[in-house]
């Protein structure tokens, strides 16, 4: 008798370790699980907020056009201000693309910046680079030589910030463009 208590006793301490054994390998997959979802959402949380600063910096510094008008047969008066939140820029970081014939290899297109803006009120610097802020209404002339208006022709007008976002707009001449006509 005392044979076969012994061998029970073994049989059961082999179960237990084996238990054991399988308890701590459960252990080791879970805190390797643990280790890999921590990871990627750190990873995640790390593309989030790239991608939110990178979406403020591009959306927060940006002109919107309230008007723009036929000057001249070679330039445009626009009205514009910063978009709200923007930060302050001088107007010498803002340009322009007006793109009249995008036919291929050779494009044709007049471009410039906004360094003669002035303040709506018409003080300001006229001519020379003035420091632009939001909530402030400023107009400037754009030289459009090479794009001039015609007629049943849209062009399209593309004002970049540097280090900021980009505005898209179309330029609508109508069938008889005239001097004083809003484009925009």
């Amino acid at each position: 008798m005392k044979n076969e208590i012994n061998k029970n006793n073994d049989e059961l301490a082999a179960i237990g370790i084996g238990a054991m054994i399988v308890f701590i390998a459960l252990i080791l997959v879970a805190a390797v699980a643990a280790a890999v979802i921590i990871q990627t959402a750190e990873k995640l949380q790390q593309n989030a907020q790239a991608t939110g600063d990178d979406t403020q910096e591009q959306m927060s510094t940006k002109v919107i056009l309230l008007s723009t008008v036929i000057e001249t047969t070679t330039s445009l008066f626009s009205t514009f201000e910063l978009a709200p939140g923007s930060e302050a820029i001088s107007s010498d970081g803002i340009g322009y693309v007006v793109v009249c014939d995008a036919g291929g290899a050779n494009a044709v297109y007049a471009e410039g910046s906004f360094t003669g803006a002035t303040v709506h009120t018409g003080t300001g610097a006229g001519g020379g680079a003035i420091p632009l802020s939001p909530g402030t209404t400023y107009v400037v002339s754009l030289d459009i030589t090479g794009c001039s208006p015609a007629s049943n022709v849209d062009n399209i007008l593309v004002i970049s910030v540097t280090g900021g976002g980009n505005t898209y707009e179309e330029l609508q001449y109508g069938s008889s463009p005239a001097v004083g006509d809003v484009v925009v």
